[in-house]
C-alpha cells in the first residue's frame, strides 16, 4: 500500500538492560552448543515491570519528540504478542488514561510479531480517510518474563526480549516519511505455530507453556512425513521476497537504493539466509549486530532498530530503511521509510 503524505514525527523506545547469553549458559538456561551456532548476544529483561508501563514510557518519549500534543492524537493502536495484564482488561486504555486522554479511538492489535506493520497500515489508512484525522500513536510492548514462557528456549534461533517501541504518524511534515507498507499471508502454513497442540482448551487456561521450538519440530516432522508442509515453508520464503519487492516498488525505489534493512532479531543464519541473501543484499546492511544483543522484542524489533539508527546518525537525510517481518498466520510484512531530515532529538 502506498502511503502518500504520511510522515513520522517521533520515535520512542523503552529497553531494559540486556542479560548476556554467558550468564544464561552458566545458569543452565541456554544450551552452550547454541552460542556459536546462533551467535546471539543476549536478551533485554524487564523483570517485573509490566508491558503497559514499558509501552507508556516509549509512548511518552515518542510524543515528546514529535511535538504533537497528546490531546491532538486521533488514534492509538497498541500491538502486543504476549499477555499484558489481567484477563478481560485491555492495555491500550492504560496509555489512554495516563497519556492520550479520553477522546482518542484506542484499539489493541493482536497480530503477533507483525503487529507494528499492521498498525502502520491501519493508521496510514485512518489518517488518509478523513482530513480531520491528523495524528496517530502506534505502540508495541511485551514482557515475556512469565511462568509460561522460557525466554532462552522460546523458539529455534532466537531469544525473547522485553521492551517497547512507539511511533507518532502525522499528516504534517516530519523528519521521516512512510513511503509504503504491505503484507501477504501464506494461509497453508497456518499450522506452523500451533502444530502438536490442541485448539481447545487454550494453552494458558491449563497452564501449558508456550514452546515454539517443539511446535516447529512437530510441524517439520509432519512435513517430511507427508510433504504437506514443505511447499508451505517454500512459499513463506517466496512471499518474503515478493512482499519486499512490492513494498520497494510502491515506494518508488529499488534494492540499490536501500541503505539499511531490519528483519527480526533472530540468529545470524536466519537473518542472512531468509532475508539478506534472499534479497541479494550485503549482510552488513542488516541491523543484526544491534538486534542480537536484545532478543526478539515481539512487534518492536524493526522500530527499535530504526530509532537506534536515527539516534546514532547511522541513518540520515536521503537514506531509505527497509523493514521486513514474519509472524504467525503466516503473515509477511514490509515497509519502507525515507529519512528526510536529521531527527530533532539528536
Amino acid at each position: 500500500m502506498r502511503t502518500p503524505e504520511v510522515f513520522i514525527a517521533g520515535l520512542g523506545v523503552c529497553l531494559p538492560e540486556p542479560v548476556g547469553v554467558a550468564w544464561a549458559v552458566a545458569q543452565g538456561l541456554y544450551p552452550p552448543e547454541e552460542v556459536e551456532l546462533h551467535e546471539l548476544g543476549g536478551a533485554a529483561v524487564a523483570g517485573d515491570t509490566p508491558a503497559p508501563e514499558l509501552a507508556l514510557q516509549a509512548a511518552q518519549e515518542a510524543v515528546k519528540r514529535s511535538g504533537v500534543p497528546p490531546t491532538e492524537l486521533d488514534l492509538l493502536l497498541y500491538a502486543d504478542s504476549w499477555h499484558q495484564g489481567p484477563d478481560g482488561w485491555q492495555p491500550q486504555y492504560y496509555l489512554q488514561r495516563h497519556l492520550v486522554g479520553g477522546d482518542t479511538l484506542a484499539i489493541e492489535i493482536k497480530h503477533g510479531c507483525n503487529g507494528m506493520f499492521s498498525a502502520l497500515e491501519l493508521a496510514a489508512s485512518y489518517l488518509a480517510a478523513d482530513p480531520l484525522h491528523g495524528n496517530a500513536l502506534l505502540v508495541a510492548a511485551d514482557n515475556f518474563g512469565t511462568p509460561l514462557m522460557d525466554r532462552w528456549t522460546m523458539g529455534p534461533g532466537y531469544l525473547a526480549g522485553d521492551g517497547a517501541s512507539a511511533v507518532v504518524l502525522t499528516r504534517q511534515p516530519g523528519f521521516a516519511r512512510l513511503l509504503s507498507v504491505c503484507s501477504a499471508t501464506v494461509a497453508e502454513a497456518e499450522e506452523l505455530h500451533r502444530a502438536g497442540e490442541p485448539l481447545f482448551p487454550p494453552g494458558p487456561t491449563v497452564r501449558r507453556a508456550l514452546d515454539f521450538t517443539s511446535r516447529s519440530v512437530s510441524y517439520r516432522r509432519q512435513a517430511m512425513a507427508d510433504g504437506s508442509g514443505t511447499t508451505a515453508l517454500f512459499r513463506i520464503q517466496q512471499q518474503t521476497i515478493a512482499v519486499a519487492h512490492k513494498s520497494l516498488a510502491e515506494a518508488g525505489i529499488g534494492l540499490a537504493d536501500v541503505t539499511r534493512v531490519a528483519f527480526m532479531n533472530y540468529s545470524r543464519e536466519i537473518v542472512e539466509q531468509r532475508c539478506m541473501a534472499a534479497l541479494g543484499l550485503p549482510f552488513e546492511l542488516s541491523t543484526w549486530d544491534f538486534g542480537r544483543t536484545l532478543g526478539h522484542l515481539g512487534a518492536s524489533d524493526q522500530i527499535v532498530s530504526l530509532e537506534h539508527l536515527v539516534s546514532t546518525g547511522e541513518l540520515g537525510p536521503g537514506d531509505h530503511f527497509l523493514m521486513l517481518g514474519v509472524g504467525p498466520g503466516v503473515t509477511i510484512s514490509a515497509a519502507v521509510v525515507k529519512i528526510l531530515d536529521t531527527a530533532p532529538w539528536r
